[in-house]
């Protein structure tokens, strides 16, 4: 009788642990996806909003750096860009392309995609 009480707790425990097991599993990959879908895509997302940003930069363009300094773009060559700052036109400086946080297109090419 006793044997019979303990195998049949023991399998209730088995069965038990079986559960909990495929709980944890889901549970785990609930929030695997909640992690992808609230944190991981929109920064996919943005990553590829700035590379076009960058992608599309033309001497002309005004454009702000990420430390606050608004210039103007005078050349592009690959990853760098040669950018006047101020008024003074002896003030030209060669900067990587990531270091621009914001690009406005000159006013030439905003008169054409308006057309």
């Amino acid at each position: 009788m006793l044997t019979m009480f303990l195998d049949k707790a023991a399998s209730t425990a088995q069965a038990s642990g079986g559960q909990s097991a495929l709980f944890w599993i889901v549970y785990i990959a609930l929030f695997g996806g909640i992690f992808y879908f609230l944190l991981i895509r929109p920064q996919k997302k943005q990553q590829k909003q700035q590379d076009a940003l960058r992608s599309s930069i033309q001497p002309g363009d005004n454009i702000m750096t990420t430390g606050g300094f608004y210039g103007v773009v005078l050349d592009v060559v690959d990853d760098t860009v040669i950018v006047e700052f101020g008024n003074n036109k002896n003030c030209r400086i060669p900067m990587h392309k990531n270091a621009i946080a914001e690009v406005e297109k000159s006013d030439a090419e905003a008169d054409d995609t308006k057309k």
